[in-house]
């Protein structure tokens, strides 16, 4: 990468070590001066460790699911091969009929997403 002319290569310290911008929605670092790269926006200390623990939570988060899924721990005991799918009414479910609405079908007869009315001529 060239920046001003002179060739800038991060070490793997410098990459494990550099700060994000606290704005969630930048994708900066922190310079030498205490703000983002990119937005300018001051680092706020206080704003990263917030972040940094959500992330500590939501991976720790992934970790317990995938130690369920992997059958660690907290799975749950299954002593059979059937579908639990079909008990939890997956299965039977109805989807929208507007091929561009993710909804499914509630027991008034309507989208749960859009509210429109089940049509089983658009299937």
């Amino acid at each position: 990468m060239e920046e001003n002319g002179q060739e800038k290569n991060m070490t793997d310290e410098e990459w494990e070590n550099r700060r994000l911008c606290v704005d969630g929605s930048c994708i900066g670092v922190i310079g030498e001066d205490g703000r983002c790269k990119e937005c300018g926006k001051p680092y706020d200390e206080s704003l990263d460790q917030a972040s940094c623990e959500a992330v500590e939570r939501e991976d720790s988060v992934e970790q317990d699911q995938t130690d369920a899924a992997d059958g660690y721990e907290d799975a749950p005991d299954s002593d059979d091969d059937s579908d639990d799918a079909s008990d939890d009414g997956w299965d039977d479910r109805k989807l929208c009929s507007d091929g561009s609405c993710i909804g499914v079908i509630g027991p008034d007869g309507n989208c749960k997403e859009c509210g429109k009315p089940y049509d089983p001529d658009a299937e």
